[in-house]
């Protein structure tokens, strides 16, 4: 159990495509609980194996109900089989520093996933866990929320970025 590096924009392993999970073990269960602790620790309520560096169809969401609460549902291979309705939303990511920005989302999704046994399951979500699904689901596919933003809004974005990295080379 260790709390992992978060990859920030623009490493290139946040846009890879990634890979479905066929074997359930006990490395999958200590990925789950890296990737919980990272999570609360960033402190964030959702975050997708791509952001630790690992290329598989693996999220973890809080789904607590009451806030200070911890209630975490890992989803293996997720998928949105349905949706309705829109809603905008305020949205940043543990991967794109310092950066927030109102996103279109579907207001109601249903998700398919398996579950550390690899069996079947579905989900239905609305609102605002709705949109931590989504956000979360568009990284296994290598899309940030960056994208969903205007052309000028991630020009401004990756210019800042450029900037903090020139930085950092300078320190």
């Amino acid at each position: 159990m260790a709390i992992r590096t978060i990859f920030e924009f623009p490493a290139p392993v946040l846009r890879q495509q990634a890979r479905p999970i066929t074997v359930f073990d006990e490395r999958l269960i200590e990925l789950i609980t890296d990737m919980t602790e990272t999570m609360y620790d960033a402190p964030g309520i959702g975050l997708a194996a791509p952001q630790i560096g690992e290329s598989i169809q693996l999220i973890v969401v809080d789904v607590a109900k009451i806030e200070k609460e911890q209630k975490v549902l890992a989803m293996i291979n997720p998928r949105i089989i349905g949706h309705e309705g829109t809603q905008v939303d305020e949205e940043g990511c543990l991967s794109v520093i310092e950066l927030t920005a109102n996103v279109k989302r579907h207001k109601k999704v249903t998700v398919s996933y398996q579950n550390l046994s690899g069996e079947p399951r579905e989900i239905t979500a609305e609102d605002r866990f709705a949109v931590v699904l989504q956000h979360e689901i568009d990284h296994l596919h290598g899309i940030l929320f960056l994208d969903h933003l205007s052309a000028l809004k991630r020009a401004l974005y990756k210019k800042k970025v450029q900037k903090m990295l020139a930085e950092k080379k300078g320190e």
